[in-house]
């Protein structure tokens, strides 16, 4: 439904008002003063149904509470030899903003590997740049431009493609679900890049499995996507892999590379985790195991999403040429 309901909100609202300690303080580090905009995110991710957007709200709050994720902003991975594994096996990075003032998330889907720590790093992680972008990247720049902010855009670099994703699908399924079911609707877009022909051919079959509203937000760019991310935001802010003509081994691309670690928005975060844990009378981070996150079990969507990919990928173990680019003329989905 493309239409806001007022009245679905006003119902939505009058129930959420009623929710109890601490799913009521918890809710506040959600919506943070956005609250409007909070319940449509919800709403929207169930349809308009009230109840049902009622029902996933109230989880996500539980699932909140029952996890401790209201202080996951003070739980360091450390030390950071190990904080440096996880970015240089997953990698994901903010490169800037688009010309609305959207922050601009860089995933590289096709080269992390997620083999250097346990899955439970990886989730902490992931969550961590969550709860960072929701509670101090959005609000800091809703207030520099004037207005509410409340998403972000993803893109999403598929170079280096290849089988070996088959071992990743149930970690990249669990992220998702947590995604899915407790961060609903943060992404307005996510844009393909760099597209291997084994993407385009996974892509044809589960495009069909996407509900309509995800399908929208998905754009498939051909080549490396700079002509048309410029109509969005300036070359600044491109991701480093969409930057056409620089050299991987330059001094300038490594720079601006925004997986990495010492790049300036995962300093900013790990200093700022490592600041909230130090206001606890904690002089150092000590190691003390990962920040365990109970796993949501996967939506019937991700399930069959996830067997899908499995299937077509297995179907390719034969094949020969797997990382070859696709077609710009066949990049569109």
């Amino acid at each position: 439904m493309g239409i806001v309901s007022e009245q679905a909100i006003d119902d939505f609202q009058e129930l959420i008002d009623k929710v109890e300690e601490p799913l009521k303080t918890t809710f506040k580090n959600v919506h943070q003063g956005y609250l409007r905009e909070t319940l449509i995110r919800f709403l929207k991710a169930r349809d308009w149904n009230v109840i049902k957007a009622h029902t996933m709200l109230v989880e996500c709050l539980r699932w909140r509470v029952d996890n401790q994720i209201d202080s996951i902003l003070s739980k360091p991975i450390v030390p950071s030899g190990l904080y440096r594994d996880v970015r240089d096996s997953q990698l994901i990075g903010m490169s800037g903003y688009t010309r609305e003032g959207l922050p601009v998330f860089a995933i590289g889907v096709g080269l992390s590997t997620f083999d250097k720590a346990s899955v439970h790093y990886y989730v902490q992680s992931h969550i961590q740049i969550n709860e960072y972008r929701d509670r101090v990247l959005l609000p800091s720049v809703s207030k520099k431009n004037g207005r509410p902010i409340t998403t972000c855009v993803k893109v999403l670099d598929m170079t280096g493609l290849k089988l070996s994703a088959l071992s990743q699908i149930k970690l990249v399924t669990i992220i998702s679900t947590i995604d899915d079911l407790n961060y609903p609707e943060k992404t307005n877009t996510y844009y393909v890049v760099n597209a291997p022909y084994i993407f385009s051919a996974c892509w044809k079959v589960v495009k069909p499995l996407l509900q309509e509203r995800t399908r929208k937000k998905v754009h498939v760019l051909s080549g490396c996507g700079k002509d048309e991310l410029l109509k969005i935001m300036d070359y600044t802010s491109l991701p480093h892999f969409c930057r056409r003509g620089s050299s991987g081994s330059s001094h300038q691309t490594q720079s601006v590379d925004c997986f990495s670690v010492d790049h300036p928005f995962h300093q900013q975060l790990y200093n700022y985790v490592k600041h909230h844990y130090e206001t606890q009378g904690q002089a150092e981070p000590a190691k003390q195991g990962s920040f365990h996150v109970g796993f949501p079990e996967p939506v019937a969507e991700r399930v069959e999403i996830a067997k899908t990919i499995e299937s077509k990928l297995h179907k390719f173990e034969n094949c020969n040429g797997l990382s070859k680019p696709v077609d710009d003329r066949k990049a569109s989905p």
